[in-house]
């Protein structure tokens, strides 16, 4: 196994403890004039598409829905209704205790990190109001790319901007949008985190048939790549080891 020199995360579910639609999606409905359990309905069916960013800016995408759902708010409640999913995103969303040191354990250790996520257009505004934030190298959004998980392009441009090779990288996510079968294909390798909680975590098209490395607790990606390490040390043959000059 090869030394990382760089950690790349997914977001909800990963860094952060597991997400459900809190009521602040209630309130967004209601400013829309759109029964609620539509809306979720429609949240929930149309995630890929939204996450591409396909239906334009935030407030585009909620007059898109509102077409689906055969309401017609006004210009000043969709504005309203676009500040109200800010917030009701910023309610669900808690980063896990263990988010921020295991950051900082990797960074302490010479690693890069980064972030690669499926996520809507309130993502990109609310994590830098995060505690990871001043720890992440790269962020990597797919509103902003355009394209999903498991797409390649993802990994790789989170690994040009690190000037790094896919090999040289680890991936760790939950498993939604198949996102650790498209980081293996991609070339990094890949890491599913099973911590009890996500039992209860909205997720879309899990990596239901993943067989490679799995870990209980966030925490436990330092041991991982510790490990790396040693392994790597230990495949170096006698006799081959970098020579030292005396000064």
């Amino acid at each position: 196994m090869p030394r990382f020199q760089a950690v790349l995360f997914d977001f909800f579910g990963t860094l952060t403890r597991p997400v459900q639609r809190g009521p602040g999606h209630h309130v967004t409905a209601q400013l829309l004039g759109c029964p609620p359990e539509t809306f979720v309905e429609l949240l929930d069916r149309t995630f890929y598409e939204r996450a591409a960013g396909r239906f334009g800016s935030a407030e585009a995408t909620l007059r898109w829905l509102c077409e689906q759902a055969g309401v017609r708010p006004t210009e000043e409640a969709v504005r309203a209704a676009a500040a109200a999913r800010l917030d009701a995103v910023r309610s669900d969303t808690r980063l896990r205790d263990e988010a921020v040191p295991t950051l900082r354990a990797l960074r302490d250790r010479g690693m890069r990190t980064g972030v690669i996520s499926d996520c809507t257009h309130e993502l990109p505004v609310l994590l830098p109001e995060l505690a990871v934030a001043p720890l992440l190298d790269v962020r990597i959004y797919s509103v902003q790319v355009g394209r999903c998980k498991p797409d390649a392009a993802l990994y790789v441009a989170a690994c040009a901007r690190l000037g790094l090779r896919p090999e040289d990288c680890l991936y760790v996510g939950d498993g939604g949008s198949q996102e650790l079968s498209g980081a293996r294909r991609a070339g990094l390798s890949a890491a599913r985190l099973a911590a009890p909680d996500l039992v209860d975590h909205l997720v879309f098209n899990v990596d239901t048939e993943w067989t490679g490395r799995v870990l209980g607790a966030l925490g436990e990606v330092i041991d991982l790549v510790e490990s790396a390490e040693v392994d790597r040390r230990q495949r170096v043959p006698a006799g081959r080891a970098t020579p030292v000059t005396v000064p």
